[in-house]
């Protein structure tokens, strides 16, 4: 059974969406603060974070930020509704989706089946699940690429799934974050279509769409520390797509 910790102020809200995820066989655990957030997470069990942005003693976006420094665990921010700099700001710190309030609570029930269905086939295809009988390490890079690639200061280490930064910092990789800059470094210099994207990136285990691509193109771009105005690595090309713009070393 799925079990979601609801983290809002509102009293009728997470009672709200406490019964109607109850009532679909998910078990809701409910906190009005962050402190309760974080008593929560201490007792263990949770499977999913449905994260309000304004709390009475807290930030979500910082909240977001701290969970995501320590946890894997998917994280969905409830904002306000015409509030598009929190929902960006929320997910470059790391929240895996977003619904505006108010919702539609059968929306929000198709997004944690698929956030959990994406969790479960990120942790199938990990080195320590995917290893082979004989302890061979798992492989997604991109056909005929070293298992090293680097790139204006930058490393891909793409048996571990991360990302070197310059001052030798590691950053894991998400799997759709993974598949797409496997993509680009199968294509460098081509400019991709989102539908493309689509496909490149798709495995058994995961749903990449359009809207999927768009968040993790603007994951990328925040961990490679990218300036929207003038992007170095990554650039998008109005009316057709993304073009990865970095040359890989050898």
């Amino acid at each position: 059974m799925i079990t979601c910790l609801i983290v809002d102020d509102d009293p009728a809200l997470r009672e709200l969406v406490g019964d109607h995820l109850t009532r679909y066989g998910l078990q809701a655990r409910l906190a009005d603060s962050a402190a309760a957030m974080r008593r929560e997470l201490q007792r263990g069990g949770i499977d999913i974070v449905l994260l309000d942005l304004m709390l009475p003693d807290g930030d979500g976006i910082e909240l977001c930020r701290d969970l995501r420094m320590h946890s894997k665990m998917p994280v969905i921010m409830l904002t306000a509704q015409g509030d598009p700099i929190s929902r960006v700001l929320g997910l470059e710190m790391g929240a895996d989706d977003y619904v505006a309030k108010p919702f539609e609570p059968r929306e929000l029930l198709a997004r944690i089946h698929a956030l959990m269905r994406r969790s479960a086939g990120a942790l199938a295809t990990s080195p320590a699940a995917a290893s082979g009988p004989e302890g061979a390490a798992p492989r997604f890079e991109p056909a005929g690429v070293p298992t090293s690639r680097g790139f204006g200061g930058w490393q891909i280490d793409w048996r571990n799934r991360m990302l070197i930064s310059p001052e030798g910092i590691g950053l894991s990789l998400s799997n759709v974050e993974y598949r797409l800059l496997a993509a680009f470094a199968e294509h460098p210099g081509e400019v991709l279509s989102r539908g493309q994207l689509v496909e490149l990136t798709r495995s058994a285990a995961s749903e990449s769409n359009e809207r999927s691509i768009d968040l993790a193109v603007s994951r990328l771009r925040a961990k490679l520390r990218e300036s929207l105005e003038n992007p170095q690595f990554i650039r998008t090309v109005r009316g057709r797509g993304y073009q990865f713009t970095a040359e890989l070393a050898r």
